[in-house]
């Protein structure tokens, strides 16, 4: 590999050819301040934060589009360097709404945090501000322009990563803003509420539509008995909004604080990932043995559906018809548990935890619920279950760990590694491949599944089938494979599709990592790591395994697949109109 010697701030570096100066001093532990840039998404040199001089340039330059040189010598800290950076930080915020202290970003904001490290109060350039909107029609998402830096790394995550093109930047000069196209709403857009934008965002432009409101109301019903149930991925997620590491299993602690909240019951959505397994693995054998549409695509991931609904409708018949986990819960929760137990149903308040803000979306869609009743009433994000333990005065970090309460509380290690791409798959894969062959795995953990890359494929044998498999993570993965399968380039079985980069462990809910920490650690990997050592840890690691599933098979759906499962259990889904 050709490698490039420099010096930045007297210390001497050696890089990859084709490195940028920002790559290169962050290679060497030295910090230089970016707001536009986002690692492997966005490098435009927009916002002029990340200037440096290079000896014998006219003018200074901008670190993260400026190639390497070799011999090149670098400076990050002049008088010249720090005067046009307050200087361009302050034009910033001449445009931009500082009401800090109400603001969701508040404490988290890289504009603010940037503010506070440069020692600069803004005002001295206010001025007339850019006409601005606040676009809250989205069940997920929450817009509001004031707050817009115009640094397009929503864009970018929209447009280059997630292949949706949903935002983008209309009109020129102090005019320029970021938004829909014709004016619409994100609602009315080709938007799939991911939630990437959320995560890209370095200010608060961009936020969850916020339910923290209606789940303390709930609370404080006398006639509601209110259950909980959190994701795979929110164990590895919710630790850092009390400042644990990236990654932290935190899942005795999650059941502890929960408990602490309030909840009647806190169940976990890992024991209806294992369900999913069930009623998922019988209807791929199903398909396979009775020519049913082929590939089969998982359906556990919302943003995933609505992009299918919107950009591949031909392959609606492809999509599972099973429900995503945490809806099977809710209306496992309002049917079995509320008649196990004599409570009627319509008093049941069900709240999902997620990593995820396209199940604000998916909650709310009429396809889903029965008897008149959403499977879910009310979903929080990691980053607002986080709001509401502070707001409780609860001691995260401290809590002594606690178990989830029976009987849908008890989940596998199959079911742990939903959140993680490529988890889904596996999990089906350790059922179906003992449902049918009749045999035990030797060794459950199927490792072609794993790892980050975009999309991965493998052949299993099934008892002397070979079932070619593939998995994709992130929309714009899913569309480079479904256009290779339309093309006639690729064929396959069974195919696993999680709409976020990643899968659930860097949804659109999960803890937002800043900028410059990004450069550092990848949450794709620590995250899926923990779940991945939790799974390990798990004395089950098989969904037909799990003994709280085959009770609730025995005492009310006799079967998976059966007339009742699906009742309750399936969906469908159709085609959406792009604008």
């Amino acid at each position: 590999m050709n490698t490039v010697s420099l010096t930045i701030d007297g210390v001497k570096v050696e890089v990859p050819a084709g490195s940028t100066v920002l790559e290169a001093a962050r290679a060497a532990n030295i910090n230089i301040p970016t707001l536009c840039y986002l690692k492997d998404i966005n490098q435009i040199g927009a916002c002029r934060m990340c200037l440096v001089e290079i000896k014998g340039a006219r003018a200074l330059a901008a670190a993260c589009v400026m190639p390497v040189g070799e011999g090149m010598e670098i400076k990050t800290n002049t008088p010249k360097i720090r005067n046009a950076r307050k200087v361009n930080l302050e034009l910033l915020l001449s445009n931009h709404n500082r009401e800090c202290t109400s603001c969701v970003r508040s404490g988290s904001c890289e504009l603010q945090t940037m503010c506070n490290e440069m020692g600069v109060p803004g005002g001295r350039f206010d001025g007339v501000k850019t006409p601005s909107t606040v676009d809250d029609i989205s069940p997920s998402i929450v817009r509001d322009n004031s707050k817009c830096i115009l640094c397009r790394r929503c864009v970018a995550v929209c447009n280059n990563i997630q292949n949706i093109g949903a935002i983008g930047v209309a009109n020129r000069g102090f005019n320029t803003s970021v938004g829909c196209v014709f004016g619409k709403s994100l609602a009315e857009s080709t938007c799939v509420n991911c939630g990437q934008c959320i995560v890209a965002c370095p200010v608060g432009a961009l936020h969850e539509k916020e339910h923290i409101n209606e789940v303390w109301a709930a609370l404080e019903d006398p006639d509601k008995y209110v259950i909980v149930q959190p994701a795979p991925a929110v164990r590895v997620g919710i630790g850092e909004e009390f400042g644990m590491p990236v990654g932290t299993r935190c899942t005795g602690k999650l059941a502890a604080a929960l408990r602490r909240l309030g909840f009647d019951k806190v169940f976990d959505t890992d024991f209806a990932a294992d369900l999913t397994i069930m009623e998922e693995g019988t209807e791929l054998l199903e398909r396979m043995k009775n020519d049913g549409v082929l590939p089969m695509i998982t359906s556990c991931s919302p943003g995933w559906i609505k992009f299918c609904e919107t950009f591949y409708p031909e392959f609606i018949p492809n999509l599972s018809s099973c429900k995503s986990p945490h809806e099977m819960m809710g209306a496992v929760i309002k049917s079995y548990f509320a008649k196990k137990n004599n409570i009627d149903p319509k008093n049941i308040y069900v709240v999902s935890v997620m990593p995820c803000t396209a199940k604000k979306f998916e909650a709310a869609r009429p396809e889903l619920g029965h008897d008149g009743m959403r499977d879910v009433d009310a979903v929080l994000t990691v980053r607002e279950l986080g709001k509401m333990i502070k707001t409780a005065g609860i001691d995260f970090v401290n809590l002594p760990d606690e178990d989830f309460d029976d009987v849908l509380g008890e989940s596998t290690g199959a079911g742990v590694i939903f959140g993680a791409t490529g988890g889904v798959m596996e999990a089906a894969l350790r059922t179906v491949y003992e449902v049918v062959t009749g045999k035990t795995l030797d060794k459950v953990d199927f490792e072609a599944c794993r790892g980050i890359e975009g999309i991965k494929e493998a052949s299993v044998d099934l008892g002397g089938k070979t079932v070619k498999v593939a998995i994709a993570h992130g929309t714009g993965n899913a569309a480079k494979l479904l256009d290779k399968i339309k093309a006639g380039e690729a064929s396959y079985d069974f195919i696993e599709v999680m709409g976020c980069p990643g899968g659930c462990v860097t949804g659109g809910g999960q803890p937002i990592i800043n900028a410059t920490r990004l450069s550092y650690i990848d949450p794709k990997k620590v995250r899926a790591a923990g779940l991945y050592g939790e799974d390990a840890d798990k004395p089950l690691r098989k969904s037909h395994e799990n003994p709280a599933v085959k009770a609730i098979y025995e005492e009310f759906f006799k079967a998976p697949g059966s007339h009742e499962a699906h009742e309750l259990l399936h969906t469908h889904y159709t085609a959406r109109k792009k604008y």
